[in-house]
């Protein structure tokens, strides 16, 4: 297909340039029928010399046949496969990039949540309280997507859980079904004003044994105000210390950065659970947040520590997600789950309903694999002082 002039094409006889600028031309001297007139009669359509021809280059390693799938739906893309029957099971051929389908290389396998977990299955209850920060500096890693659906894993399969929302943006609270405008009782007053954790917790609608506590807009001063207050980093556990109620998880969800909101929440836990995702971008931050951590261990909290790794955004058809997880567990070894979160559309359509993927969608792959981490992360073996 030849087009008009703004490519370098010689423009449209007897066209102005608000015809002919980048407006496409059909073989048979129509219009591309994209809204552009047609050519008048007994015009011709201009020809234009031959690109020079491109000899393809082979890789250097074989490419795997994928069918042309669509990256954003749960559907094919339009003339690559008809729509599988209702109540059946695609073949791998047609997984989307971001759908709940099966992985489709053997690495994929090996990471997958080897099968369901009913929700109804109650796990034991940890011996002492376990604060867990879901922690990395790097944006759009899954922190949040993380905490609250391990969180919600952890309340269906028998755990009583509490989830602290210190990031700003407040999206955990707006997960969890839990409205937070300017005024609303909020971890900010727990962490600046002094106030009672248990006057700012609020259940979480639908899952009995979860609640949150909300972060509203005025957690965004919360770095500043903090710079001036006497043992600024330790505000948060001081509050957790005073929190009575009975509870056996309590997660962080952590800001994107390494700021006081972070720190805080690092002096509070025990535990770090640092969601990686599945890209090279991922993988270049993680040093300095496994310094920041030693930082803190060794200067605030003698007893923190990385307890878990849950590698996110999974999609095994793809050579560099397989080269993460494989570096990943080289360094980390068994505290990288062998549960993998795949890349899932019904993850991300949840928080706009204001729920996790828990009770969006609980038979998901999306959340079968949480609910799955949830039980690893419930069953492994945390040494006394997370010794790591």
């Amino acid at each position: 297909m030849a087009t008009s002039q703004g490519l370098g094409w010689p423009p449209v006889p007897g066209g102005g340039p608000e015809k002919a600028a980048g407006a496409p031309i059909r073989a048979d001297g129509r219009g591309s029928g994209v809204g552009w007139p047609s050519l008048a009669a007994g015009h011709a359509v201009p020809r234009a010399a031959a690109p020079p021809a491109v000899t393809p280059v082979s890789p250097s390693w074989p490419l795997p046949t994928v069918a042309l799938v669509s990256r954003g739906t749960d559907a094919t893309a339009h003339g690559a496969h008809p729509a599988p029957a209702p109540g059946t099971i695609p073949s791998r051929g047609m997984v989307s990039r971001e759908t709940d389908g099966p992985a489709a290389s053997p690495q994929a396998t090996e990471c997958s949540a080897p099968g369901p977990v009913s929700p109804s299955a109650a796990l034991p209850r940890p011996r002492t309280r376990r604060v867990i920060a879901v922690a990395n500096q790097k944006g759009g890693v899954g922190k949040t997507t993380t905490t609250v659906n391990v969180a919600a894993a952890l309340a269906q399969q028998g755990q009583r859980v509490m989830v602290l929302d210190l990031d700003p943006q407040g999206n955990a609270s707006t997960a969890l079904g839990i409205a937070h405008p300017a005024g609303t009782p909020s971890i900010y007053e727990a962490v600046i004003e002094g106030r009672p954790l248990d006057e700012v917790v609020q259940p979480v609608p639908g899952i009995p044994t979860l609640s949150c506590a909300p972060a509203t807009v005025d957690l965004a001063g919360a770095e500043i105000e903090l710079v001036a207050m006497v043992a600024r980093e330790s505000r948060l556990r001081r509050a957790l210390a005073a929190y009575r109620e009975p509870v056996d998880y309590v997660l962080l969800d952590c800001p994107p950065s390494l700021g006081l909101l972070t720190v805080n929440a690092l002096v509070a836990a025990k535990e770090a659970l640092i969601p990686i995702q599945c890209e090279y971008y991922a993988l270049e931050g993680l040093g300095q947040l496994v310094g920041s951590i030693d930082l803190v261990k060794e200067h605030l909290n003698p007893d923190l520590g990385i307890s878990t790794i849950l590698l996110t955004m999974y999609d095994g058809r793809t050579r560099l997600a397989a080269q993460v997880a494989e570096e990943v567990r080289a360094h980390f070894g068994d505290k990288v789950l062998a549960t993998a979160v795949p890349r899932s559309v019904r993850i991300s359509e949840a928080p706009s309903y204001g729920q996790t993927v828990m009770t969006y969608d609980p038979a998901s792959s999306g959340a079968l694999c949480y609910r799955r981490a949830a039980r690893e992360l419930a069953t492994q073996v945390v040494e006394e002082h997370s010794g790591r």
